[in-house]
């Protein structure tokens, strides 16, 4: 497949190294600590599912990749979307994307508060009072973050952020070491586990495609790169060192907790210091990425606002109400497990998976023929289908 790429000239931009380091940020995300959860679910022969997910995704992001390359003024996934299907094509992946930017954060906040209510459970007995409204607990939590991320949604200047999330792979080896610590120091790695429960088997898929959501950062990032014929060893270097985190981390979790492992590894933790290290090198990161990750949401908002608008008080305004509009959702909807199997069924499997084999068919017109790659791609989309009507069913359930 990567002789398909064509070998195009270099030109400035990042280097091999950079586009591996970005490329393994945007992987590697919150979906590290439900892989344990996903396990439970459907037991240890789902690992092989994992391991089926990464390649999937791997090999779309190749079709990704390729149909970019048949147009060097394309940058972006909209872009792909449009060279497929016109304008109808743009807007109806705008939805999906924006949607996924915009859920992404609220479930950070969301998995923010639970861990805080578990670090200090007294100050949210506390609460705070609001006019005679008495809130505490995962409330009080969830508007706390908020108010902790609203100076960095003021930035004008998001490098600043940048400079400071540039620590994510630091951030991975510290918690998987202090994961292992946990497991040696204060659990064990005893834990009684099933072989496989098909019942499970939907949230489990779900989650797993949550993990590799990052495929609307792939056209960006290869735009990027210096030397755009490697792109292709990038994904597979990064799709391999997220899959080995992401598996060594759920056999850990599944080792330490079995069954009793909850959606978020964290909130397994006890208070003792590798626990602590787990907890709080997990909360870290999300309140600094926050402004970068729905930051294309604002810029697209203010884009479409009248010339007369375009304000340095109404860009603040704007971010501030994204934020306020999340915190209103994770105080509505504080469901951590069931939004990010929402969004793993729903929107990752659909941009992840679905988009990029459809695109790749119309723009190469690979439709009209019947061969081997055609029945390969065409398999993954009858998967992906069944994935996400499964997976979205399962999550609307475990709410019921």
């Amino acid at each position: 497949m990567a002789d398909q790429l064509m070998d195009l000239p270099h030109t400035t931009g990042a280097s091999f190294a950079k586009t591996c380091f970005n490329g393994f940020n945007a992987l590697s995300g919150i979906g590290l600590l439900t892989t344990p959860y996903a396990l439970s679910k459907s037991g240890w022969l789902s690992l092989g599912l994992l391991l089926v997910m990464a390649i999937t995704t791997c090999y779309t992001g190749i079709l990704l990749t390729k149909c970019l390359n048949t147009n060097r003024s394309m940058k972006t996934y909209s872009d792909v979307a449009f060279r497929a299907f016109g304008r109808k094509g743009r807007i109806f992946v705008s939805i999906f994307l924006y949607l996924e930017v915009y859920l992404v954060p609220t479930g950070l906040l969301i998995m923010e508060a639970d861990n805080l209510v578990k670090l200090f459970p007294h100050l949210g007995v506390k609460g705070v009072n609001f006019g005679g409204l008495h809130v505490a607990g995962k409330p009080f939590f969830t508007m706390l973050v908020g108010l902790i991320i609203l100076p960095s949604m003021w930035l004008k200047d998001l490098r600043l952020l940048s400079y400071i999330s540039l620590c994510g792979i630091l951030s991975t080896i510290v918690i998987i070491s202090a994961i292992v610590w946990v497991g040696i120091d204060e659990v064990g790695f005893s834990a009684a586990g099933e072989i496989f429960d098909w019942k499970g088997l939907p949230t489990a898929l779900s989650l797993y495609a949550f993990c590799y959501g990052a495929h609307p950062v792939f056209p960006v990032l290869y735009s990027s790169m210096k030397q755009k014929n490697h792109f292709f060893k990038v994904l597979l270097i990064t799709f391999f060192l997220c899959t080995v985190n992401y598996m060594l981390v759920a056999i850990l979790g599944y080792l330490m907790f079995g069954k009793n492992v909850q959606s978020q590894l964290t909130l397994n933790m006890s208070t003792k210091l590798g626990s602590k290290i787990v907890i709080y090198t997990s909360l870290a990161a999300p309140m600094v990425k926050y402004a970068l990750i729905i930051s294309p949401i604002a810029d697209a908002i203010e884009m479409n606002l009248p010339s007369k608008w375009k304000s340095k008080l109404v860009w603040i305004l704007v971010r501030t109400l994204l934020l306020v509009s999340t915190v209103v959702v994770a105080l509505v909807f504080p469901y951590f497990e069931s939004l990010t199997g929402l969004v793993g069924a729903i929107l990752c499997v659909t941009i992840s998976i679905l988009l990029p084999c459809i695109c790749y068919l119309k723009i190469f017109s690979l439709y009209q023929k019947f061969d081997v790659e055609v029945l390969i791609v065409g398999s993954i989309m009858v998967m992906a289908v069944a994935v996400g009507v499964m997976g979205t069913y399962a999550s609307v359930k475990t709410r019921e």
